[in-house]
């Protein structure tokens, strides 16, 4: 009676590691640890290329390391997502119905940054297909493209906000200054009061130009005010 009782569990042993041994046959079948580590890999690789760029190519006011890193880990995400639902179409289903219920409530102020967050999500769509050498030529057809563009922009004029405070008489001689110095100008704001006058013109410049220096010359100026365009800043 010992005997046979010994047997079956021995026997319930073996059938259990053996089927514990097939669930993990099964899982690594199609996806191996290999190419999960190869995918990680060249998603940081693509990662760091694209947060790159996006640091180089910046052009706002304030620069912002986290959502640098958080296109790295965008890419590093996307990739093992697709790789385990690209081969398994009931995972797949189920991984679209739970992202429909999501619900991502964080403000993009410049949009530019949702190209960004688009490109590095289908860096993680090729990788996790394991189209490694299309995915590579993608992200640095689109690099050189961005940077290219970039130097484009470096050779026209910046646009800036000009603001002056002035008595009412030097109005003449700083339209007059305007249209000597600024080929590209625009009206903005004027706000007339008792005590003096505000305007806000739109220029475009070019860097070696010192318009505040030149309008504060004039008689009747309070002071003057020279901002940066957020789309221009840093150009």
């Amino acid at each position: 009676m010992f005997i046979s009782t010994a047997f079956a569990s021995a026997s319930s042993i073996i059938k259990n590691d053996a089927s514990l041994s097939d669930y993990f046959l099964s899982q690594f079948e199609n996806l191996t640890p290999w190419k999960i580590i190869i995918g990680l890999i060249m998603g940081c690789i693509v990662g760091l290329i694209i947060a790159f760029v996006y640091k180089r190519c910046y052009r706002g006011v304030l620069y912002s390391p986290t959502f640098a890193l958080t296109l790295m880990m965008l890419t590093l995400i996307t990739t093992p997502v697709v790789m385990c639902i690209k081969s398994d179409i009931a995972l797949s289903m189920g991984m679209v119905g739970a992202l429909s219920i999501v619900r991502f409530r964080t403000a993009v102020k410049d949009p530019m940054d949702t190209a960004y967050m688009f490109w590095a999500l289908t860096m993680g769509i090729l990788l996790g297909a394991e189209l490694y050498i299309h995915a590579l030529v993608v992200v640095l057809g689109i690099s050189i493209i961005l940077f290219v563009m970039t130097f484009v922009r470096f050779r026209n004029p910046n646009s800036y906000l000009l603001v002056v405070h002035y008595d009412d008489y030097a109005e003449t001689e700083i339209t007059q200054l305007l249209r000597r110095t600024v080929k590209q100008r625009r009206l903005r704001s004027k706000t007339v009061t008792r005590a003096g006058a505000e305007m806000t013109v739109e220029v475009r410049l070019d860097s070696k130009q010192d318009l505040v220096s030149a309008v504060l010359n004039i008689e009747g100026v309070h002071d003057a005010t020279l901002v940066a365009c957020q789309t221009e800043a840093g150009a």
